[in-house]
């Protein structure tokens, strides 16, 4: 007889605009955690962890980092319309700042930096996420809260029926 599988949670890690302090704080969890969410959870879109990811499936979107280009915004839209949650993770995706420094930049400096800004192809402005797309909760700090984190992990296992 063969063993009933266990539902798992489809997930999605993303960083876009910041230090990524927060990812780093998410591989230290997963090896403080990994015995419980192995059986709990399934990336299908991590490329802190694995070279295959796709959008199609995902649960649950966690989003790290601020959106400074149209390329990253395009992405942004598309993990929102593929996921059924999306959490931001962190300052600069719930606020912005403080990669959205450059938005409070005085003329004279706005027009220094301008070559960087074509090159780059980056918006005018950088933007948290809830100025583009529907955010279902928040992580905050930098890096982010932990204990939030978990509460946040815990509730969408909940929300999903996996635990």
């Amino acid at each position: 007889m063969q063993k009933k599988r266990q539902k798992q949670l489809n997930i999605g890690w993303f960083s876009f605009t910041c230090c990524e302090d927060s990812t780093i704080m998410f591989t230290e969890l997963l090896n403080d955690h990994y015995q419980e969410w192995f059986k709990l959870l399934k990336f299908k879109h991590a490329k802190i962890l694995q070279s295959k990811n796709t959008l199609k499936g995902i649960d649950v979107a966690f989003v790290e980092g601020a959106i400074t280009s149209t390329a990253m915004k395009k992405e942004l839209l598309e993990i929102r319309k593929n996921c059924k949650k999306l959490v931001a993770i962190g300052s600069c995706a719930i606020q912005g700042m403080p990669s959205a420094q450059r938005n409070y930049f005085d003329e004279k400096t706005k027009q220094e930096i301008q070559f960087l800004i074509d090159r780059f192809k980056q918006c005018k402005k950088v933007s948290n996420l809830k100025e583009l797309v529907k955010v279902d909760y928040e992580v905050p700090g930098c890096p982010m809260d932990e204990k939030i984190f978990l509460d946040i992990v815990n509730k969408c296992l909940k929300e999903f029926n996996i635990a």
